[in-house]
């Protein structure tokens, strides 16, 4: 394993490696070649050494005066998180929010390729939502051993999630993202993440309160 690789970034700085990606991209689009953090803090409305310490998590070294090559940069952050390969994924629950993830073409800038979703639902069963065949649930831990995919995206309703991410699991699932409602009882060598819709509302929420008290408006 690469030495960097050995350093795990907290949440914070992984959280914001993608928004530092974006932006850099954009930057190569325009034209640059180089970047230094302090541009890229006063762009995200950071303080440089917090650019630093989240870049540095990558392995790669700036040149002083220099700083980072554009085109290595892109390739280290994409390395380290793992967005260098296409990894292929299943979605389980077609419902409004895994149509809308299905419909999400964003994904495949990462690397992350949606390659079958399952249902229970007859209705759904046999479909094609935005290009992604949707199979009968009952089909899916044997798709999942047949094709060795690693990486399974949960929108099912809470009170079946953790039901299903144990069949995914002993079928050879190893991380799963989950949108569902619920925190996930996993064995230690299976990976989740929890996408709580809720508690981004709630901060937008607090910001919102807090702006219009300081307007006088409430």
């Amino acid at each position: 394993m690469p030495q960097h690789l050995r350093r795990v970034a907290k949440q914070p700085s992984v959280q914001r490696l993608p928004a530092y990606l974006r932006l850099i991209k954009e930057l190569r689009d325009q034209g640059e070649d180089a970047i230094s953090t302090t541009y890229l803090a006063d762009l995200l409305d950071l303080q440089p050494i917090i650019v630093r310490k989240d870049l540095s998590v990558t392995g790669i070294v700036g040149r002083p005066r220099i700083g980072y090559d554009v085109g290595e940069l892109i390739a280290a952050i994409e390395a380290y998180l793992g967005w260098d390969q296409i990894r292929d994924a299943v979605l389980v629950g077609v419902g409004h929010l895994g149509t809308a993830l299905l419909g999400y073409h964003g994904l495949t800038d990462y690397r992350l390729r949606v390659v079958a979703a399952f249902d229970t639902s007859p209705a759904m069963v046999g479909k094609t939502v935005h290009g992604c065949p949707v199979h009968a649930w009952e089909t899916a831990t044997s798709y999942v051993s047949a094709h060795g995919i690693q990486l399974a995206i949960l929108t099912v309703p809470a009170p079946a999630a953790q039901t299903v991410a144990d069949a995914l699991v002993a079928a050879g699932i190893r991380a799963i993202w989950n949108f569902c409602p619920v925190k996930l009882h996993l064995p230690a060598h299976v990976v989740a993440h929890q996408e709580d819709l809720t508690a981004g509302l709630g901060v937008l929420s607090l910001k919102l309160r807090l702006l219009l008290a300081a307007e006088g408006e409430v």
